[in-house]
């Protein structure tokens, strides 16, 4: 009999049927789009994000500590630990959050003889490939951690005898890419001049294996700048960095097996021996800020299209009850009860509701792919928990815009409606 009644509801009057079904559509469409691109801004706006620069920095434990708390003699349990290994890069990539590692570049610094002058000199990976466990064609360096470096020229070869000069340095010795230098003896070509708003512009920046062999510190790093993905940071993270070892052993695990800086941080410290990983919190902290910003906004503006479409059905129905209210005098007049008259516009409110949030499911990941490609250059991934989600929101906004209406029929009074007096 339902069904029956809503056949003939949809025969009598489609065009206010398709109305209400644009209605749940276009709050629909919007609604999937804005979850898929609030599920996918995270990953894409820190990959973004990492134009900025590392935001971890792994040191020398000697480095990191102030050596007046131990002194400078063989007391010093620090000693000897004022650079790192190169033997033990790999191990960044094998961490539990290897996943999330962009890339990373090693650094050594030092002063050495350029043409008899004391040139500073940076030894780094430019465009490294480092065999690791899962990946033997791994490349990382400053290309990828660094992007923001301007290079005017071209990127040197690791494995040549090139470098770049700092704008600064070059500038002050008249330097051009393809001049000829002579370092320890051997002969380097600067290949382009280095803007990055750093230190590195007054240095020579080389490949480390050169570095390492003018300074005479074979496989040695001073520090090792990681870029990684992460999410913003929350109450936990903060307690965790004060102090992990305050935390207990269920709040430590989901401390350490979230994303967080500061988790991958700790890690990292696990993971490379004698070293302290700095995170470098104003990247950190402003990818965190501006990721949160963007969500709270999609929020906002997703709110505002359920509430508009809540309010545009309730309008409809309101509507339909007016022009169907001899229809319900009728029925009630025949012993229809309240409860099943209300059931038959909540049915109708329903039926709108579940085709119009399929088809809005559809256009809503049209236009989040549309997004993605004018934001980010590549379409953002479809996540089936958005269309669950948009039937259960589309069903409760179609069935909270047929409330009040319903709630009208109750107060029909059959004899009025049928004499015309309501």
């Amino acid at each position: 009999m339902m069904l029956r009644m809503l056949r003939q509801s949809w025969r009598r009057n489609p065009r206010r049927k398709l109305l209400a079904v644009a209605t749940v559509f276009l709050a629909a469409s919007l609604l999937s789009a804005l979850m898929l691109v609030s599920i996918g801004i995270g990953d894409q706006m820190a990959k973004e994000m990492k134009s900025y620069g590392a935001n971890i920095l792994l040191e020398p434990a000697e480095q990191a500590v102030l050596p007046s708390l131990f002194g400078e003699g063989e007391d010093n349990p620090l000693a000897g630990q004022s650079t790192l290994q190169e033997s033990e890069l790999p191990n960044i990539v094998d961490i539990f959050w290897r996943n999330n590692i962009v890339g990373f570049a090693p650094l050594l610094n030092g002063e050495v003889a350029v043409d008899g002058h004391s040139v500073r000199v940076i030894g780094t990976f430019f465009d490294h490939v480092l065999a690791v466990a899962d990946d033997p064609e791994y490349r990382t360096g400053q290309k990828i951690v660094s992007p923001y470096w301007q290079v005017d020229g071209a990127w040197p070869d690791d494995a040549r005898a090139e470098a770049l000069a700092g704008v600064a340095l070059a500038g002050r010795h008249g330097w051009t890419p393809g001049t000829l230098l002579t370092v320890d003896g051997e002969a380097l070509r600067i290949t382009g001049i280095l803007r990055s708003g750093g230190e590195e512009e007054e240095a020579l920046v080389a490949p480390l294996a050169r570095v390492q062999g003018w300074l005479d510190r074979p496989g040695r790093v001073g520090s090792v700048r990681v870029s990684a993905l992460s999410v913003p940071e929350n109450d936990l993270s903060r307690r965790a960095i004060r102090d992990p070892d305050a935390l207990d052993a269920e709040t430590y695990d989901q401390w350490y097996c979230t994303a967080y800086v500061s988790s991958i941080a700790h890690q990292l410290e696990e993971a490379v021996s004698g070293s302290i990983a700095r995170p470098i919190w104003q990247v950190a902290a402003s990818e965190g800020a501006i990721i949160e910003k963007i969500q709270w906004l999609l929020i906002m503006a997703t709110c505002a299209a359920l509430i508009a479409a809540a309010m545009g059905i309730a309008s409809l129905m309101t509507s339909a009850l007016i022009e169907r209210a001899k229809e319900i005098g009728l029925m009630k007049a025949l012993g229809a009860h309240d409860w099943r008259i209300a059931l038959l516009f909540y049915a109708e409110a329903a039926l709108n509701s579940v085709v119009g949030a399929v088809l809005g499911c559809l256009a809503g990941w049209g236009l989040a792919r549309a997004i993605g490609w004018q934001l980010f250059g590549e379409a953002l991934a479809f996540s089936w928990i958005v269309v669950p989600s948009v039937l259960l929101v589309s069903l409760f906004i179609a069935l909270a815009g047929t409330w009040f209406p319903a709630r009208r029929i109750v107060r029909l009074d059959p004899a009025e409606v049928l004499y015309g007096r309501q």
